[in-house]
């Protein structure tokens, strides 16, 4: 099995894309290099809880803050979900409580040298259970909601496990995948087959939800398979019986998908690969570089 390095320095070459897995053990850096699964590491050890990146832009909620840049801490206080929108970074608090934190306060690690002042934070409203965000939008036991001219808006759904805000913006409860148009259209019911491998543990109805930068392809995954949309055109989503996955991102061509066995896989050119990390409750992916 794979051994996990402390801070091993990764290759620099073009044609390798650096992920970032949030896990209780820490921030873990994966490289990957077309559709390989290459050398990983642990850039930085906490109880991270949600990874997001847009950008050069990195910010990490754990269990005590929420960090930017080089894993730089913020003065938020524990967080539970984390995004990098043009606002600024956003975060979510146990109690559901959403914050902004000023835009001065770098992500992308350009006030490094800097602490960020403990009052950087600014709360825009509240969710019940925040689940997950991206961009402007959160996901909540309340449904989606949307920052919008400074405050937080109710826009929709109940029991929202995840949203994308890339493109025209998409959402996943327990029983369907739903695409905002006049309304929430509701656009796929998932078909909870059992997976190829019975030891992955499926759970019940949609889990995540991703779209690459421009918001034309799509994932969304439920804990038996994962369905891709080819782009914002099409109408059908094709089922891929990856089981057990837990977030998904975009790197340039390729999906790149974490379970919650602690395995990250690749897909490109029409085919899955994938190397187990070793590591325990993986929650989410991010990709930094990818706008």
């Amino acid at each position: 099995m794979p051994t996990i390095a402390e801070k091993r320095v990764f290759t620099k070459r073009d044609d390798v894309v650096r992920a970032l897995v949030a896990s209780s053990m820490g921030v873990v850096g994966v490289s990957l290099s077309g559709d390989i699964v290459g050398e990983f590491g642990i850039e930085h050890r906490c109880d991270a809880r949600d990874v997001a990146a847009r950008g050069d832009a990195v910010a990490v909620a754990t269990d005590e803050d929420v960090l930017v840049g080089d894993f730089e801490p913020t003065g938020h206080g524990p967080a539970v979900t984390v995004s990098v929108a043009d606002a600024g970074v956003i975060a979510t608090a146990p109690d559901g409580a959403v914050s902004v934190l000023a835009s001065d306060a770098d992500a992308d690690g350009s006030n490094a040298d800097n602490a960020v002042d403990d009052d950087a934070w600014t709360v825009v409203g509240s969710v019940d259970d925040p689940r997950r965000l991206d961009g402007r939008l959160v996901a909540a036991a309340d449904g989606v909601h949307r920052l919008t001219g400074g405050s937080l808006e109710y826009a929709g759904l109940d029991d929202a496990r995840d949203v994308s805000d890339r493109g025209v913006p998409l959402a996943v409860t327990a029983e369907a995948l739903y695409t905002l148009g006049n309304g929430w259209m509701r656009d796929l019911e998932p078909n909870e087959e059992e997976p190829a491998d019975p030891t992955r543990r499926t759970g019940d109805g949609f889990r995540c939800v991703a779209a690459d930068p421009e918001g034309e392809r799509a994932v969304a995954a439920t804990g038996a398979a994962l369905y891709e949309r080819a782009d914002a055109t099409a109408t059908d989503w094709v089922r891929h019986d990856e089981s057990g996955v837990v977030d998904a991102a975009f790197a340039g061509r390729h999906l790149v998908a974490v379970t919650d066995s602690g395995e990250a896989r690749v897909y490109a050119d029409g085919g899955w690969r994938g190397r187990t990390l070793g590591l325990p409750d993986v929650r989410a992916v991010a990709v930094p570089g990818e706008h």
